[in-house]
């Protein structure tokens, strides 16, 4: 049993190591820095900073209480609004970005009552984004709001300090660990989206092409350069994975 088992799990891990080893393979490590410093690339890579960044703030700032009513506050229909809210996790990327046109293009049903003009636009772009990658950080937070325990909030209730002053001074804290990992996690998620992007907001250097949209559209023009952005993304998502180690694991326990 445990030779089938080894034999199965090198396969499985084979997977996923060999075309990582391809592409670092294909690099063009002798020319690498000269094609991260062209032009286009460093606006792809500006780009895809700025908006990820700007993702996880707005994430911050709309996930955390949600999901901290989804941990502590019983509703009905809290369980369909929570599918509803991580759909996007398992949603085809393109149809995310097909819904955002129909919901906040300028003839969608917010678009054109409010007169945004979103589509094509590097706000456009953050909110596809957000998307798909608010997700994350809504779920890791709520496992780590779940997993506390209770008797300190109650302890510190007890002792006269207020709602809001308990959640900073007694939740927070205790709540960093996964309120970091689903940070990190919905950062991440956001710096390589690619088919709600690309469907929603387009494909415009400058505006809206971020580096998974530059490596598409430079894979026929020029391979090398896409190859190098490729393997920027792969540094950083490894460097992601290690910086995290065991924390999103614990905090959905």
């Amino acid at each position: 049993m445990r030779k089938v088992a080894l034999a199965l799990a090198t396969v499985g891990a084979a997977v996923f190591v060999l075309p990582l080893v391809g592409l670092l393979v294909r690099a063009p490590w002798s020319t690498a820095l000269e094609q991260l410093g062209d032009e286009a690339s460093l606006e792809a890579l500006r780009l895809s900073l700025v908006t990820s960044v700007v993702t996880t703030g707005i994430s911050l700032v709309l996930g955390l209480p949600l999901a901290y009513v989804y941990a502590t506050i019983p509703f009905r229909g809290r369980t369909l609004v929570r599918a509803l809210t991580t759909l996007p996790m398992v949603l085809p990327p393109v149809v995310g970005g097909v819904a955002l046109l129909f919901a906040f293009g300028s003839r969608g049903i917010v678009g054109e009552v409010l007169g945004w003009r979103l589509p094509f636009t590097t706000a456009g772009a953050v909110l596809a984004q957000v998307f798909v990658a608010m997700p994350f950080l809504v779920l890791t937070t709520e496992a780590g709001l779940r997993a506390l325990d209770p008797r300190l909030v109650e302890a510190a209730r007890s002792l006269g300090a207020s709602p809001w002053f308990t959640f900073r001074r007694v939740t927070l804290p205790l709540l960093r660990p996964a309120l970091v990992a689903g940070a990190v996690l919905c950062w991440a998620r956001a710096l390589g989206e690619f088919g709600a992007t690309i469907t929603f907001a387009g494909n415009f250097p400058g505006r809206t092409q971020t580096v998974p949209l530059a490596v598409y559209l430079q894979l026929e023009r020029r391979p090398e350069d896409a190859i190098v952005l490729s393997i920027v993304l792969l540094a950083i998502s490894v460097a992601v994975l290690v910086a995290l180690r065991d924390r999103y694991l614990s905090a959905l326990r």
